[in-house]
């Protein structure tokens, strides 16, 4: 398939369009101060607990067993990142965005983890006197309900403070799967490293295989459903269901990773049944889940978009080249041919903003749209408008 100006781009409306927000100004010195003081300040709290992590790792698996932990941590993000990458197609998003929430579960979540189990084992082990049951109890209630808390809170976070770039229920799954890979990191640095001083090589291997190529997406299964719930209240009209669908979606997260450390602490034949009987169907069934939410973000990009080829501001063949994600390849492919990198560019903010725009008038039809979207619709048909006329 080819994709061109015979395919049929609808030409630009002259009334209505508004600037293009990459050609004009980023706003006042006031805020461009206020975004600066707030990325130092992100850049430093991430400084501060990679060095709390860094002094505690050397300080009890060494430099070298620590260095090894982390090159074997590192394999299965290979497996995990691409694939949210891939569910982040149809509206992807800022990668600066992604990264911040990579390093918020490894570094912010990770550590803040760290500090209340180790002071919940430290209260449990004072109540029953002993130190299996207190592990026991701080795998089963405390670990589940922090981590997954920490990590959930990136998520609420930029749903709350990033409204524009939180869309649904994909961005909720990708942007947990995200921040628990990173936390999923950092973790397996510590239960590496620790087989690997305890037991050798033997024991590594153990570990590397249980933790890393069997259940590498554990912790972003728990936490999509917090992802989950909150995608929901960011689509939602309802109050009751805006409260009710992320805390339900985080208790569900938790209770799955509290079944999954029972599992886990019993070992044997008991991990096993668990592993077969419990946790193979319910990643079988996130897979489907995940699949079937990308393709209903593909449904919902053709029906909103066709309002505004209804306008005027699209043609069909633009349409239905959106909301296919061959039809987007295709685009992308005629766009590089002819116009090589700054064509390809403009293709990809061309289709990034008119998925973020059919997602936006989503939220506004179910009245989920905060109030500035009327301001942020005449943005993005700017942003579409000049992106079309670069690539042509």
């Amino acid at each position: 398939m080819t994709w061109g100006q015979e395919q049929g781009y609808a030409g630009p409306p002259v009334a209505g369009a508004g600037p293009d927000p990459e050609d004009s100004g980023r706003g006042s010195g006031r805020a461009a101060v206020r975004r600066w003081l707030l990325g130092g300040l992100v850049v430093v709290g991430f400084a501060v607990a990679a060095v709390v992590l860094a002094v505690y790792y050397n300080a009890t698996l060494g430099v070298v067993t620590t260095l090894l932990a982390v090159l074997l941590a590192a394999i299965p993000l290979g497996i995990v990142i691409p694939s949210f990458l891939w569910l982040d197609r149809f509206e992807a998003e800022p990668n600066r965005y992604l990264v911040v929430a990579f390093l918020w579960g490894a570094l912010v979540a990770a550590l803040a983890a760290g500090v209340f189990n180790t002071g919940a084992n430290i209260a449990f082990r004072a109540a029953t006197g002993a130190d299996e049951p207190a592990m026991l109890a701080t795998a089963i209630f405390s670990a589940p309900l922090v981590e997954e808390a920490s990590k959930g809170l990136l998520v609420l976070l930029v749903w709350r403070l990033r409204r524009r770039e939180f869309d649904g229920i994909i961005d909720g799954i990708v942007y947990a799967g995200v921040v628990a890979a990173g936390f999923a990191f950092t973790e397996n640095i510590q239960y590496l490293g620790m087989a690997y001083a305890d037991g050798g090589d033997q024991a590594l291997t153990g570990t590397f295989i249980a933790r890393c190529l069997f259940t590498p997406f554990a912790h972003p299964m728990f936490t999509a459903m917090t992802g989950i719930g909150i995608g929901i209240a960011a689509s939602t009209r309802s109050r009751t269901l805006k409260v009710l669908a992320p805390v339900g979606g985080y208790l569900l997260g938790a209770a799955l990773h509290a079944l999954w450390n029972l599992a886990a602490f019993s070992g044997g034949n008991g991990l096993l049944a668990v592993y077969l009987v419990v946790e193979v169907p319910i990643f079988l069934g996130f897979v489907v889940l995940v699949v079937w939410a990308r393709r209903r973000e593909g449904r919902l990009i053709g029906r909103y978009l066709s309002q505004y080829a209804d306008a005027g501001w699209f043609s069909r063949g633009e349409v239905q080249m959106l909301s296919t994600m061959s039809g987007r390849r295709a685009a992308r492919a005629w766009a590089r041919g002819a116009g090589g990198r700054r064509g390809l560019s403009s293709m990809r903010r061309f289709q990034d903003a008119a998925s973020e725009l059919a997602l936006l008038r989503a939220r506004m039809q179910h009245s989920a749209a905060d109030q500035q979207a009327l301001q942020t619709e005449r943005e993005l048909l700017g942003s579409i408008t000049a992106a079309r006329q670069r690539f042509l």
